[in-house]
């Protein structure tokens, strides 16, 4: 009996995601957030409708996801920052962690004297990556990761396909 396999090329490129991030490496902060749209225009209520078919929900998540993509960048920013607060036990191992490399480092390769303890960076370093392992783990960074991605394609093709595009587009489409 052979395997069951989902083509994912054929799903993605129906969306067109695949090349829809490569230009984003490249970008600053400032560029990305420039064409931020005005909340007025991303929460218009009089411009959301069902869509007819599953090509019109094609073409709007096409338009959408390049028209409001500064937009969709700060709710994923923002529901980021919601996963961290509700789970504060990851959110204290990352501040561990960086604390933790922030002393280390600090130390500049010279051993850690207390007393008389003498630990050196190795040590250091694998007292740190013994202490955050567990720790993480117990966090459950994967299950927010997958909140995260869960409530960000929900929220943002969700967004996308029911925004119906301006007039203006409409009449721009069309062949004359």
């Amino acid at each position: 009996m052979s395997g069951f396999r989902i083509p994912i090329d054929a799903l993605t490129s129906r969306m067109n995601i695949s090349g829809r991030f490569d230009g984003l490496r490249n970008q600053s902060i400032t560029t990305r957030f420039a064409n931020l749209r005005p909340i007025s225009e991303f929460f218009d209520f009089k411009r959301v409708s069902k869509p007819a078919n599953f090509s019109e929900v094609q073409s709007r998540v096409n338009y959408n996801l390049s028209y409001f993509s500064s937009n969709y960048a700060v709710v994923f920013v923002m529901l980021s920052i919601y996963s961290l607060l509700t789970n504060l036990l990851l959110l204290f191992v990352i501040f561990f962690v960086i604390g933790g490399m922030y002393g280390i480092g600090k130390l500049q390769g010279a051993d850690l004297e207390i007393g008389s303890l003498r630990a050196t960076t190795s040590q250091l370093y694998t007292c740190l990556l013994c202490i955050a392992i567990p720790l993480g783990f117990w966090a459950s960074p994967f299950a927010t990761v997958l909140w995260l991605i869960g409530a960000s394609g929900v929220t943002i093709l969700g967004h996308a396909a029911f925004m119906d595009k301006p007039i203006e587009s409409a009449f721009s489409e069309e062949a004359v």
